[in-house]
Formats: C-alpha cells, structure tokens, sequence
C-alpha cells in the first residue's frame, strides 16, 4: 500500500502533481495557475483634457477682456477730461495724411497731452482718415473726444470781408488783394455793377477769384429779382440800366429810407429829357473807378465832355458808376412817385428836395447858413464877413453832414426863376453842344458815346447848336448866367417846337433886360475828396477781418 502511495506519489512529469486528500484518497490534480497578464494601460482621458484646454483659454480670455474693459473704460474717461489748453487758441491743421503728424501738430500747439495717444484713439474709433485740414479754433481745456469731433466735422475758422456799397469793381479787387487769408491771383477785374456788395464768409486758404465769381453771382440773381418787381412805368429799358441808374443814387446818399425820393428825382428828370446832373458821374468820367480825385470838383473838370458827364450828357451814362447795394436797386426799380426835381443837402446826412426851382433855392439858401455857421464855430476868431446874396451851389461835406461818405451835391444848375415851363425852356440851353461834347470825348480816348449807344434825344443830342459861353476861357469864372440874343432865343424855340416840345416853346423866358441883375451860377464840386470825411479814405467802417478770431498759432 506504502508502494502504491509512493508510486502514486511519483508524478509523471510534465504532469501536475496530484493531491492526496485527509484519508489518503488521491485528488484530482489541480490545474497550474496561469500567471497574471499585466493590467492594460489605461487611455488618456480625451474628454478631460479639453475642457482643461477650454478652461485655460477661457481664462485667460477672461483676463485679456478684463483688461481690456479696464483700457477702455479708462480711455473713455481720459479721453473726456479736459485738456491742457489754457486758452482758446486757433490752431491751422495743414496735413490731413493720417492721425499721427495731425495728433502732433496738436501736441506741439498744447492742445492735447500725447499725439501718440490721438493716434492710437483714432485708430481705435476708425476715424483716422477721416481728419479733415483747415484752422480750428478750439477752447480752453478742450477734450481729446472734442477735439477728434471737431477735426471729423470740419467746423473750421470762417473769415469775413465786407464790401461796402459804392465801390468801383476796381477798389472791390484791391479789397480782396489786401486780404491775406485769400490766396491767388484775379485775371481781371469784372464789369462796374457786376459785383454785390455785402458781407461774404469764407475759410483761409480759400481762392480770391472764387470770391470774386460768387460775388458776381450774387448780384446778377439779385438783379434778376428786383427787376422782375419793377414798376410798369419806369423810364429804364434793361437790367443794365437800371444797375446805372441805382449806382448813380448809391453815389449820391447814403441813407437807405432816402433813396426811394432820390431816385425819383432822377426818373422824374428822365421822364422831362432833363439831364441829370449828378456830381459822382463827373469824378467817374474823370478816373474811370481807378480812384479818386484828390480834391474839389473844378470848374475845368465840371466842364471836362466826358461820356459819363451828366452835366453834358441826355439820359443815362453809358454803364454803372460804382457797385449799387441791394438797397439802391430795389429804389431805382419801385421809386417814390413824387414831383420832386431837385434836392440838396439838409445838413443833417440827408437832403431836401423841391419840386420848383424858387423852392429849391430857398433850400439852397439854408444850407448856406449852415455851412456859414460852421465855418464860424470853426473859426470863431475870424473877422465877420458881409453878408451876400446866397448862391446856390452842390452840397458839399462839412461837420455837420454826419460823416455820411454819400452825400454828394446837389442835382440841379441854378437859373433866374420864373415859370416852371420856361425853366425848363432855359435848362436846355444850358451845357455846351452835344456833338462836340461826343467828338471831345472820343478824342480824349473815354469809353462810348452816346451816338454809340444809338441813344437820340429829342432836343438833345440833335438840337441846333447854341452856344452858352463863347467867350469863356478854362482859367475865367463863368459867367453869373446866360442871357440870350434875341436870334438865338428864336432859334431855341424853332428847335423845341421841331422835336415835339410845343408848350415849352411857347412859355419860354424872353430875353433878360439890359443891367438887369442875374443870379449866379452854381459851381459843382464834391468837398470831400481828400479830406478825412472821404469815404474811400475812411476805414473806420472796414469789416474786413475778423477782430474776435484769437490770433494764429505759428
């Protein structure tokens, strides 16, 4: 049994040993254990390490967005806080290439802290190129938000020059070639009348012949509205004229509430075929608008035959004597209807007006005591002068005309009086001769004529010849008046009756009686040439610049 046991305890080999139970029973023999696999790797938790990656870059997005919260919010803040400008200041922006040279030329004028900080804003907000040139005038502690404002918007510095009425186009150019805020050249200088006198804005650098065209523009659309309100009955045929007509009332007042009766002083003298009369058409003739005299009217100037001579001429001068403001052009379109055919100086800075000629003359008269006590408060130490008869004459400046730049003479020539259809009678003698007036202005090299304009006036420029003063030399005083031969009062009536004045013919003066006294003529001249009472030498009135406009920074 020991035997059997012990062969039963040999295992084969390559067997699994046996087992031998408690009672000796053999066993099954128990299979080997197997070795353990090692545990398989574990993968990488995908899902786990995204949302880490999310978590950091959301982090840090946190962070980056804060600051960023925080630079704006501060730079909205800063960008609102007043600058360091300490005063209103204007500031000429000459480049517009982007914001850096702009953000310095900021800084360099002490408008703002940090041009680098302007570049950055603007490049920020999109606006760079949008920075617009030109001269600013900012305030004192401006903000760096007002100042990208201003610069986007455009609101540069405007300038003024005002153009007063009356002026020749010639001085109107020089006004504008005085200006240093315009830039370029005039080709030339525009037609007398065609330019508007008022007040025009405009900013630096902007171009003189651009003003001069707006200017131009200005008055033809003004012409243009007045005209189409015109009286039905006006004397004057055209635009033209009545530009002519309004500078010759703009010459002569400048009072705006008066220019209505002056102006229908000169229709009323159209609608007679009387002539004008007006002192400014002389210097006009004389200079052409290149300036002034310098001095009185002389007796050889008031007789000098020029195409704009109203002492010489019928009607109208061939063009505009000066620039007329709107004020002129709406007179001489819509006059006041009255009878009035003269007027002179009140002294007061307006006029007083006459339908007669004894009328007139007592106005006349008065001035003359004006203009005496004048000289007396003057000159009051002066030995007293006797007293003589009161001649009429032009108004001319004095103390006590206000100063007014307008107030030229009177429109009238003094005869004996009498009838007002004689007068008229006697005023067409006055004058010297149309034709040679025509011939001695073509020679002296004067503009148009009246032959060229095609203009004939009944009894005018086509009457027989009368001469006023024969014997008369340049150097000698005229004649106190004209008394007629009997032969040429009949050829004066012969010449009314041809061309279509009857009445007058009938009515007109007989002859004045041997020794008989006679008043004396006026002499027209404007005072106020050279003296400081002229208004082309006054700049008192001169808007030209703009006083309020601190000055620029260089």
């Amino acid at each position: 049994m020991n035997d059997a046991s012990n062969q039963g305890d040999k295992a084969k080999p390559g067997s699994a040993p046996q087992r031998v139970s408690l009672f000796g029973r053999t066993r099954a023999p128990t299979p080997p254990e197997r070795p353990e696999k090692p545990a398989p790797e574990k993968p990488p938790r995908r899902r786990r390490s995204g949302v880490s990656g999310l978590s950091g870059a959301l982090s840090f997005a946190l962070i980056f967005g804060l600051l960023g919260l925080g630079v704006v919010v501060w730079s909205v803040i800063d960008a609102r806080k007043p600058g360091p400008l300490a005063a209103d200041k204007v500031v000429l922006i000459d480049r517009e290439d982007d914001g850096g040279p702009i953000g310095d030329q900021l800084e360099h004028a002490g408008v703002i802290d940090s041009g680098l900080w302007f570049s950055v804003m603007t490049l920020l907000d999109g606006s760079r190129g949008g920075l617009k040139r030109g001269e600013y005038a900012f305030k004192a502690g401006v903000s760096l938000r007002d100042v990208e404002s201003e610069l986007l918007s455009g609101r540069v510095v405007l300038h003024t020059l005002t153009i007063p009425e009356g002026l020749t186009s010639d001085q109107v150019v020089q006004r504008l070639n005085d200006n240093e805020v315009l830039i370029g050249d005039i080709k030339e200088a525009p037609r007398e009348g065609s330019l508007l006198p008022e007040t025009y804005k405009f900013a630096r650098g902007e171009t003189r012949q651009a003003l001069l065209a707006k200017m131009a523009k200005d008055q033809a659309k003004t012409v243009d509205d007045i005209w189409a309100k015109r009286a039905a009955d006006l004397p004057i045929k055209s635009p033209g004229e009545l530009v002519t007509l309004a500078s010759i009332i703009e010459k002569e007042t400048g009072k705006v509430d008066e220019r209505p009766r002056v102006a229908g002083v000169f229709v009323n003298r159209l609608r007679k075929h009387m002539k004008l009369e007006s002192d400014p058409t002389i210097v006009y003739g004389l200079v052409f608008g290149k300036g002034t005299l310098g001095h009185s009217i002389s007796k050889a100037e008031l007789q000098e035959s020029t195409p704009y001579n109203t002492y010489f001429i019928a009607g109208l001068p061939p063009g505009p004597i000066c620039n007329p403001g709107k004020a002129a052009l709406e007179a001489a379109a819509n006059p006041a209807t009255t009878k009035d055919i003269f007027f002179v100086a009140d002294g007061t800075g307006g006029h007083a007006f006459a339908e007669t000629l004894d009328q007139h003359l007592k106005n006349v008269a008065h001035w003359r005591d004006i203009e005496k006590d004048a000289k007396d408060k003057l000159a009051p130490d002066a030995a007293p002068t006797p007293s003589a008869t009161p001649t009429p004459a032009p108004a001319k400046h004095s103390a006590l005309d206000d100063g007014d730049p307008n107030a030229f003479g009177v429109v009238a020539v003094d005869t004996p009086s009498g009838d007002d259809e004689a007068l008229a009678a006697r005023l067409a003698q006055l004058g010297q001769d149309r034709q040679s007036a025509i011939s001695a202005a073509k020679e002296s090299g004067g503009s148009r004529s009246v032959e060229d304009l095609g203009a004939v006036v009944a009894g005018v420029n086509d009457a027989p010849k009368v001469a006023v003063f024969p014997d008369q030399t340049d150097d000698a005083d005229p004649p106190a008046s004209a008394p007629m031969s009997a032969a040429a009062l009949a050829q004066l009536k012969a010449g009314i009756a041809r061309y279509g004045d009857a009445a007058i013919a009938a009515n007109a003066a007989a002859p004045a009686p041997p020794g008989a006294p006679v008043a004396p003529r006026s002499r027209g001249f404007d005072a106020s040439e050279g003296t400081p009472l002229d208004p082309l030498l006054n700049r008192t009135y001169d808007l030209s610049f703009a006083h309020t406009v601190p000055p620029l920074e260089n």
